[in-house]
Formats: structure tokens, sequence, C-alpha cells
């Protein structure tokens, strides 16, 4: 999701360091927003060249020391508490002193990833939506030593890239995929355990509940070990075995078939880049 937060931050006229440990991935993104852009220009019938503007706001690299002069970190890698930490930790020791360091996690807790910093207070969680430059909430979550001026900063913030934000507290999969991870579980269930196909599955979804896709098109879309990593929070922080992962679903992500990242998931993606 980095690279849609990158692109919509570039299109509300931020300058943008984009970092990534393996330069292949930092061209994958560029290549991948260049495209976006292009679409995006063609649908809101940008002037000629805005997109070519916006992209070159964005400059790749594979060294964190590119935060040393960000008044705004938004770190947005996997759902690994203990690389978040580290991530974390290392920010602080680069960014400037007065700079807000957010996380894009999805349920890891940002007291947690605070405690790993010397200012917890300009710590908070800006949790994204997928595909970022489509969906319009942001998720601010408040660590426990959040200050009132990170949450207001984020807040202005999160308005000027085009989004509404909505402030929740610091728990377990926070508000978005504490409800939403339960019910993806549970059509995963459904298909182990032969209540209906996938289509089927995700068919009720769509057509009932009027749900823009179904539950298992959206696991694709979000990456099955995202899935299983939140799930897998959610089952140790809050305890309850309701949010077991599905067997079906570790199957699955320890046979490497991720979704729309790795080509194939629930569904197949031939044109989908490899993991």
């Amino acid at each position: 999701m980095g690279s849609g937060i990158a692109q919509v931050f570039a299109t509300a006229d931020f300058e943008v360091e984009l970092v990534d440990a393996r330069p292949e991935l930092v061209a994958r993104a560029l290549d991948g927003m260049a495209r976006s852009l292009e679409r995006v220009a063609r649908k809101q019938e940008w002037t000629a060249g805005r997109a070519a503007e916006v992209l070159a706001r964005i400059h790749g690299g594979t060294r964190l020391e590119a935060a040393r002069d960000c008044p705004v970190a938004v770190e947005a890698v996997n759902e690994d508490a203990a690389l978040k930490r580290e991530i974390f930790a290392r920010l602080d020791a680069l960014a400037p002193p007065a700079a807000v360091l957010a996380s894009n996690t999805s349920s890891i807790s940002i007291t947690g990833l605070a405690a790993a910093t010397r200012r917890p207070a300009q710590v908070i969680g800006m949790h994204f939506m997928n595909p970022v430059p489509v969906m319009r909430l942001v998720e601010l979550i408040r660590g426990l030593a959040t200050s009132d001026a990170t949450c207001a900063l984020a807040t202005d913030l999160a308005v000027r890239l085009g989004k509404t934000p909505v402030e929740v507290n610091d728990a377990p999969g926070f508000v978005s995929n504490r409800i939403l991870m339960p019910m993806i579980n549970e059509a995963c269930f459904a298909l182990m355990e032969g209540v209906a196909t996938k289509e089927a599955i995700d068919t009720v979804m769509t057509l009932g509940m009027a749900h823009p896709m179904g539950p298992l098109t959206l696991a694709d879309l979000i990456g099955l070990d995202v899935c299983l990593n939140i799930l897998e929070v959610l089952h140790r922080d809050l305890g309850d075995p309701k949010y077991r992962p599905c067997p079906l679903l570790r199957r699955m992500v320890e046979a490497g078939r991720l979704g729309r990242k790795s080509g194939r998931g629930f569904y197949e993606y031939p044109e989908a880049p490899r993991a």
C-alpha cells in the first residue's frame, strides 16, 4: 500500500520520499504509479502534463536516511510487529525532532510502536484503505501517549489528501479489521466446509448484502498473508476463539497463494506480478 499512499500525497502537492529495501520493488512501485496516474488523469480529465508532474514529486530510493528532512513519515511495511518497531526506532533516530511518525498498520498496537521511540506523543496510526487512491476512509488511531496536537495534524493531513478521517482508540484490529476480518475468516470456513463454492459465497455477499465485492475476492485484494497476520493479532490479543484463523487460510498462505500480488489466491490473476 506504500505506493498508493505515496501517490495520494504527491497528488496533494507534497514532495514524497518512497523507500523500500529492494530497488526492484521501488522501480515496480514507480511504474505502477505512472499507470495509475494515467488512469486518474483520463477519468478526472486532468490537464496535459499533470500526471507527470505528480509522479515527479515522488523520489524513490532504498535508504531510510531520506527521512532526515521529512516532517511526517508514514510506515507501511508488512504486518510484523517486530519489523515495525525496528523501523520506528530507526525513524526516531533519523527524522527531525518535531516530525510525526505514523503507521499504516492494520491491527498492531500504536502504543507498542510508540514505545520503540523517544517521541511517543508524536506517534499515531493512519490506517489507509486499499486501494488508497480510491478509498476515502483513514482510520486515525491514538496510542496511549498520542498528543492532541499530533491527532490534529494527522486529521488535517487526511483532509488535505481528500480523505475522511475517523478517530478510534488503540485496540487490536481497531474498528475496520475487528469487524471485517471475522467476516472474511467465516467465508474461508464456509468454503473449507463445503457450504458453497467461492463464487456462490461472494455472490451472496455482493447481491444479497450490497457489498462492492465478495469477502474472498476482497481477501485476495488485501493479501491472504495480511489477512492471516491480522487474524493472528486479534486471536492473540483479544484471547477469543472466534478469531481463530481458518486452517484453509493458513494452508493457502503456506503454499504462497497470497492473492492478487502473487497471481493466485482464491482466484487466479494471470497478469499479476509475482510477489
